[in-house]
């Protein structure tokens, strides 16, 4: 059966409503892209905030047990002070010296010696003492050794700080 006019005329409007025209295609098109590149940039973002995150966390882990190291070397330390001339010393000597070491290969360095500028960034003022020999705001004694990683510093260095003498006056 032939089909009549009136269905062929019917059936054309419904083909060209399916098939949207080039405008609508790249518009479409565009905003595709444009969720696509968003996309990416957060994917990016999230990668950049996530090793941020992990680097944080090593760091964080990595202080503390250097801090317990620390710990650790200030009770040999306090030892060897203890046994001055005794038959430990030798030995006690031998295993701060180890430590010392694993310290240096780990990256941690000794902050805070006599005759440097304080720096409350990096010591703690324990004591303040008169002294005409030495300027002004500088480390006279170290009571306990100060510990950085890099540039940051994992314990500050107690010390005790010059400042001129005051006048009896």
């Amino acid at each position: 059966m032939p089909s009549s006019p009136e269905s062929d005329t019917q059936a054309t409007p419904a083909t060209e409503q399916a098939q949207p025209d080039s405008g609508e295609l790249a518009a479409e098109l565009e905003r595709i892209e444009d969720r696509y590149k968003r996309a990416l940039a957060d994917l990016d973002n999230y990668r950049k905030r996530a090793a941020r995150e992990m680097e944080t966390r090593v760091a964080a882990a990595q202080e503390a047990i250097i801090g317990d190291w620390l710990d650790v070397v200030d009770s040999l330390e306090r030892a060897m002070q203890m046994e001055v001339n005794g038959t430990c010393r030798e030995g006690l000597s031998a295993v701060l010296e180890q430590m010392n070491s694993v310290l240096a290969r780990e990256g941690v360095h000794r902050i805070g010696a006599p005759g440097e500028r304080f720096d409350p960034e990096r010591h703690a003022a324990i004591a303040v003492q008169d002294s005409a020999a030495a300027p002004d705001q500088t480390i006279l004694a170290v009571e306990r050794s100060g510990f950085a990683l890099g540039d940051r510093v994992i314990r500050p260095a107690q010390v005790v700080v010059a400042r001129p003498p005051q006048s009896a006056g």
